[in-house]
């Protein structure tokens, strides 16, 4: 008995469920409505990314 392989398709990722056809298409239009992010925006989400490892465990 053999099991049937799923060739993942661009943009799937392995293990989970594929995607509805049109979902990229659907997160650009969504992206290209939301407003510009400020400089402070900016700033917060590098500092959230960039914190030292210890600090990242304790959280």
């Amino acid at each position: 008995m053999t099991a049937a392989t799923k060739t993942p398709a661009a943009g799937d990722t392995p293990g989970r469920p594929a995607r509805p056809a049109g979902y990229w298409e659907r997160v650009t239009r969504i992206v290209d409505q939301a407003p510009p992010l400020t400089d402070q925006q900016r700033a917060l989400i590098r500092a959230a990314f960039h914190q030292p490892a210890d600090r990242r465990t304790a959280a």
